[in-house]
């Protein structure tokens, strides 16, 4: 399968390096130009590109930016992938801590309903609800016992289905989280987001989100907590066993 990558930080990066070891042909990207993901690209055996370079003619579109940084992508930049070309969208909302705040969100309107509007494009939500040292250390093959489980949402069968393996090749078991309406539900804060959970919590969790109640916790009793935990620039394997079960204590299923 042809996926363009556009953004190769830590949740990108991962992504990129695991489905080119599993044989899709891989092409990644930056806002900075081939040159400044060559080094990259060569490493995991991908092709360095532009953002036009790695949508052209691909069937899958990983989007791993920053969540703002949507709206700095060209207009017509989808025109020349491959018909029907799946978009995936990995980005979480954090406001006054890293995005301005974007008024439709903070009314209500879920993160990626935001960003398929800002594309003018169906996509799927996916790979935002895990973290980056349980998605590059804690993989599994699969029918393994306690494999994590991601969740997957978005209005297009197929295009879930297509998500769904790649979720399944590197190395976890893909939950169905609902429609695009429906992926609150696994953005910051709730039940299911960043707990490292198995298939039946985080359909558990899933479930047991209560809209607007996430926000508050992003807000306050996460931001604060969050901050201590980093205080210092400790390790994502160091503080990773903290965050999960801060993030849980936050929802107890």
């Amino acid at each position: 399968m042809k996926i363009g990558v556009i953004g190769v930080g830590e949740i990108g990066g991962t992504l990129a390096t695991g489905w080119s070891r599993t044989g899709h042909a891989v092409r990644v990207a930056n806002s900075r130009g081939p040159d400044a993901v060559r080094t990259f690209a060569d490493k995991i055996g991908a092709v360095a590109a532009d953002v036009r370079g790695a949508v052209e003619g691909a069937e899958v579109v990983l989007l791993s930016m920053p969540f703002p940084a949507v709206v700095t992508l060209p207009g017509d930049l989808f025109d020349r992938a491959a018909e029907g070309v799946v978009i995936i969208d990995t980005a979480n909302y954090y406001p006054d801590v890293r995005d301005p705040r974007i008024p439709e969100i903070d009314a209500g309107m879920p993160e990626s309903v935001w960003v398929s509007r800002q594309l003018g494009r169906p996509i799927i939500k996916a790979f935002n609800s895990i973290m980056f040292y349980a998605l590059s250390e804690l993989g599994k093959p699969k029918g393994s016992p306690d494999r994590l489980a991601i969740p997957v949402a978005g209005d297009d069968a197929r295009a879930k289905q297509v998500v769904m393996t790649l979720v399944d090749e590197v190395g976890f078991d893909p939950v169905d989280g609902g429609s695009l309406e429906e992926s609150w539900r696994q953005q910051p804060s709730t039940p299911a987001y960043c707990c490292d959970y198995d298939v039946a919590r985080t359909l558990q969790g899933i479930r047991a989100a209560i809209k607007g109640r996430a926000e508050t916790i992003r807000d306050g009793a996460w931001r604060e907590k969050y901050g201590r935990l980093f205080a210092g620039n400790p390790t994502y394997a160091d503080v990773h066993p903290e965050i999960i079960a801060m993030n849980r204590s936050f929802n107890p299923l």
